[in-house]
């Protein structure tokens, strides 16, 4: 965590990934981040994985750094004392990240009543409004069609990675500090709405694939093979398998040599009429390459391909489970200064990530376990709305806080 951000006041009001993560991105790079949860905790205060006595490891993976206040806001007091926290005043706070619909106590509009230079980063799933989560997005827009190979069949093949939730979250931070600066500049505030579905159409246009199915049609299923350039998975004689990739044309001479090949290779590209330096022409002609690599790489170990390749400086890796990416590979150790070893409200003790990002010029400062349900709200109500102790017990006894 860094606390470039300390002076930042988020409320936030989101489950799933893509509002929490928008929020956990702004808490670790030192934004004060209080979520207002249900009392008893929301629709994912339980969602998979889960400790072995059922403990969201979701949940506290997303809530890091963050502070949680439980109020009922199915009662209008409740809901009163909710806008009150989110419109509280303050020259850096009014910052509001959601996923609640635009309309009701939550909506823009009525917040604003509150606090005019309010700004509400608000994630949707499609622009209208409609309910998506990024399974849906992703088969609306053909994902899973060219997912997978030819062994699916007529199967579709989700991914595992929910992509586009995780982008949507990063990119609502983005948006919502550049909604800070502008208030920064002239004093308004503005509703800024992040949906799923603009933000995977928006990516697949950066990297050509719109372009691509507008004016070729839709992309088949390749499997593994990387799509436009030397790319697939291999099989070793030991029975491992690894990944080879060639982009670039130093890469490919680099594989080509760490497996003696130069010889097959020129043989090849003569015979085809065809220039192995471009990574057009290695994906045009792949399965022509392929035979050669297979044989290659199947006369040797795992230990021997290691060695060639890394002897030639190749792009690869070989495939491994995460267990043991964790437990054996230097290069993904939890005990990197990413990583804190936290107590977490499940009660168990494991690493924890900070920020992503590292700045060189600035400590690093202690990552923050997620908060137990409710843990801040007397804390809370006493310092941004200036609640006295006998308030804050009154609401207790009504039920309306946790």
């Amino acid at each position: 965590m860094y606390p470039f951000l300390s002076d930042l006041r988020v409320v936030e009001c989101a489950s799933f990934i893509a509002g929490p993560s928008c929020a956990l991105h702004l808490a670790q790079l030192g934004a004060q981040v209080i979520r207002i949860d249900p009392i008893g905790g929301g629709m994912d205060f339980n969602r998979w994985p889960v400790s072995a006595d059922g403990r969201s490891l979701y949940w506290e993976g997303l809530q890091k750094g963050k502070r949680s206040v439980a109020i009922d806001m199915g009662r209008p007091e409740g809901r009163q004392l909710a806008v009150e926290l989110i419109t509280a005043p303050g020259p850096s706070a009014g910052l509001f990240v959601t996923n609640y619909p635009q309309q009701g106590f939550l909506s823009h509009e009525a917040l604003a009543a509150h606090r005019a230079d309010l700004i509400t980063a608000r994630v949707l799933g499609w622009r209208d409004g409609a309910p998506a989560v990024d399974y849906t997005v992703n088969a609306a827009l053909g994902m899973p069609w060219i997912t997978g190979s030819d062994r699916n069949g007529e199967e579709p093949v989700n991914h595992v990675v929910p992509a586009w939730d995780l982008v949507t979250g990063a990119y609502a931070a983005f948006a919502l500090m550049a909604a800070e600066r502008h208030r920064l500049r002239t004093g308004q505030g503005q509703e800024v709405t992040v949906p799923l579905s603009d933000v995977a159409l928006t990516c697949l246009g950066h990297t050509g694939q719109l372009a691509e199915a507008l004016t070729s049609g839709d992309r088949p299923r390749y499997g593994n093979a990387l799509y436009g350039a030397f790319g697939r998975d291999f099989a070793t004689a030991d029975g491992e398998r690894v990944m080879v990739v060639a982009i670039t044309a130093r890469q490919w001479s680099g594989l080509v040599k760490s497996l003696d090949l130069q010889a097959a290779v020129a043989a090849l590209a003569s015979q085809l009429h065809a220039d192995f330096t471009e990574e057009g022409q290695r994906f045009t002609h792949r399965q022509a390459l392929f035979p050669l690599f297979d044989k290659a790489i199947g006369a040797l170990s795992l230990a021997q391909v290691r060695e060639r390749f890394e002897a030639g400086s190749v792009l690869w890796s070989s495939y491994q489970t995460l267990r043991t990416a964790l437990d054996t590979d230097p290069r993904l150790a939890l005990a990197a200064p990413l990583f804190e070893t936290l107590g977490h409200p499940s009660g168990l003790n494991y690493p924890a990530p900070g920020a992503a990002a590292s700045f060189h010029g600035t400590p690093r400062v202690p990552v923050q376990r997620a908060p137990h349900l409710g843990e801040h709200t007397d804390q809370v109500l006493a310092e941004v709305l200036s609640l006295s102790p006998t308030r804050i017990g009154q609401l207790h006894d009504a039920g309306l806080i946790a």
